[in-house]
């Protein structure tokens, strides 16, 4: 059985590590940098770095950013935020990053995720889909969740895969914040429904709620935020109880 991963999340905007909750209310959490380096020394499985404020201002991801992370760290690292063309992958590729993540820009133009899994590999295309639960529909949103549309998040899940993406990155605004728990039977659902990795995002607080996210959800990974920047949940005691709950993880 493969191992679930643990994914310590960098939201960055003015070159600063910020945490939320829904996606507003946004307080400092450190310096990026300094960050990465301990959830890799700590024994993280990867990192997402997440440029949040890219798509707004119509900018791509900060490539200085990336290649300071990437010579600090020695697991897979994944970067988004803006990302809108081959070029820039290839450029943030260049810079250190192993994956790139591309949301807003997928569902603006979905060909974006053939071209990338085409030119660079499906393993380095994850698809990060931002939806929130509207009168008992998920909806996608774009542009770090500030704009609706009518786009189911299970068909758009399944359009993603077939596109050639090799993730998803599943963040349920809902839980987003709260850490009241994931969204597991919408994790449950789209684990279920699709054949590749999905990563859970939007609502830790607990242990109990990795190891239900793994359990119920059927989660291949864990993303989480405020937990670890704040010390809430050290990642080896975390990984530790994962294993003695008997969820295959790497110590």
């Amino acid at each position: 059985m493969l191992t679930k991963r643990i994914i310590p999340c960098l939201d960055i905007k003015n070159g600063r590590t910020v945490k939320g909750v829904n996606f507003v209310n946004l307080i400092d959490a450190g310096d990026p940098v300094v960050l990465a380096k301990q959830y890799a020394d700590l024994g993280a499985d990867e990192l997402v770095f997440l440029d949040i404020a890219a798509t707004l201002e119509n900018r791509g991801t900060t490539l200085d950013m990336v290649l300071k992370v990437a010579e600090q760290v020695n697991i897979p690292f994944t970067v988004g935020g803006g990302i809108s063309s081959v070029d820039h992958v290839n450029a943030l590729l260049k810079c250190g990053a192993d994956k790139v993540s591309i949301n807003s820009s997928a569902v603006k133009r979905p060909d974006l995720i053939n071209e990338l899994s085409e030119k660079f590999g499906s393993q380095c295309v994850v698809v990060a889909i931002d939806a929130k639960q509207v009168d008992g529909e998920w909806l996608v949103h774009l542009a770090g969740g500030t704009i609706p549309t009518d786009i189911n998040l299970f068909e758009w899940a399944k359009e993603v895969e077939k596109r050639g993406a090799g993730e998803i990155l599943f963040t349920s605004m809902n839980n987003d914040g709260t850490k009241a728990g994931f969204a597991n039977e919408a994790l449950a659902k789209l684990s279920t429904e699709l054949n590749i990795p999905i990563i859970a995002s939007g609502g830790a607080g607990s242990v109990q709620h990795f190891i239900d996210t793994f359990v119920d959800g059927k989660s291949d990974a864990a993303l989480a935020a405020s937990v670890f920047h704040f010390g809430e949940i050290p990642i080896p005691d975390l990984k530790q109880e994962l294993k003695e709950n008997n969820i295959p993880i790497r110590l």
